[in-house]
C-alpha cells in the first residue's frame, strides 16, 4: 500500500476478532532490532491508517496492535508483522489463542473490500 510497508487481511482469526489485519515492511525485516528506521515509520504510519479504517469500517469498539519479538516474546513467524485486531467488549481476545482458526482467502475478502472502501484504495488491496 505504500512503497515501503503493505497491509493485508490475517489469514488466522481469534474468535470474536473477525478481520484481523497484518501490517509489514515490503524489505525482509525478521524483528524489530533490525528494522531500519524507514521502514518502522512506513509500517507505523500504516498501522495507525489500517487501525482507523478497522474501526471505521467494522464498527468496532476499539483496536488493539500487537508485534512479537523472538521465540520467548512469542515470535512465530520470522518476518515482522504488527496485527491490527478489531475489539468488541467482552471478546476476550488474550484468553482464546487456542481456539484461533485459518480463514480461507473467500471469507477474508469481504474484510479486504471493507478496508478498501474505508481507507479509498484499489481492489489490490486484500
Amino acid at each position: 500500500m505504500t512503497e515501503r510497508a503493505f497491509a493485508r487481511i490475517a489469514p488466522k482469526w481469534w474468535p470474536g476478532n473477525p478481520g484481523a489485519v497484518l501490517v509489514m515492511p515490503r524489505a525482509h525485516v525478521e524483528n524489530l532490532y533490525s528494522m531500519p528506521a524507514e521502514d518502522g515509520h512506513a509500517v507505523w504510519d500504516l498501522t495507525r491508517r489500517v487501525a482507523v479504517a478497522v474501526r471505521d469500517a467494522y464498527g468496532c469498539e476499539g483496536t488493539s496492535t500487537r508485534q512479537h519479538n523472538e521465540p520467548a516474546g512469542n515470535q512465530d513467524v520470522w518476518h515482522l508483522h504488527v496485527h491490527v485486531f478489531p475489539r468488541f467488549a467482552g471478546d476476550q481476545l488474550y484468553q482464546r489463542h487456542d481456539r484461533a482458526r485459518w480463514v480461507a482467502g473467500s471469507e477474508r475478502a469481504e474484510y479486504a473490500e471493507r478496508l478498501r472502501s474505508a481507507m479509498a484504495l484499489p481492489a489490490t488491496f486484500g
